[in-house]
């Protein structure tokens, strides 16, 4: 089998194209929770803890940067050790802040799902074919007594 009818064959497959719809769909699902973060959540983690960014928090390790420089600018100063800490935390707080969105939309998600198992799923109780066998057995008893 040549190697591109071989490849065809492999892109053609249902978990392949599957796959495909999902990055694509993934990927604009990440601009939208991005922007959520940054447009909706970030600000009112602004005004409860202050700044929402951190990437100009650093330690000196080595050299000397006057107080208050920024990152950038202290990055530039030469024989310097910078510990650049900051921009971690800001991601790091996108990431959690993220991973509660994406939680909380599979939760309702979920939710969703289970009210609908519960309207489809059959009434409790006896099936009629159960009624009828219990109905069997009583009238066994009886004659049988």
């Amino acid at each position: 089998m040549g190697f591109a009818k071989e490849f065809k064959e492999f892109a053609m497959k249902g978990n392949v194209m599957d796959l495909a719809v999902g990055v694509i769909i993934g990927g604009a699902f990440g601009k939208i929770i991005d922007s959520a973060v940054k447009d909706l959540i970030m600000p009112l983690v602004s005004a409860v803890i202050g700044q929402p960014d951190f990437s100009n928090f650093y330690l000196v390790l080595k050299g000397d940067v006057p107080s208050g420089t920024a990152l950038t600018e202290a990055l530039k100063i030469p024989n310097t050790t910078i510990f650049a800490y900051g921009n971690f935390i800001t991601v790091a707080i996108n990431f959690i802040l993220l991973a509660f969105v994406v939680f909380l939309m599979i939760k309702s998600l979920n939710a969703m799902k289970r009210k609908e198992e519960e309207a489809v799923a059959p009434p409790p109780g006896p099936t009629a074919e159960e009624q009828l066998l219990t109905e069997i057995r009583d009238e066994l008893k009886k004659r049988n007594g």
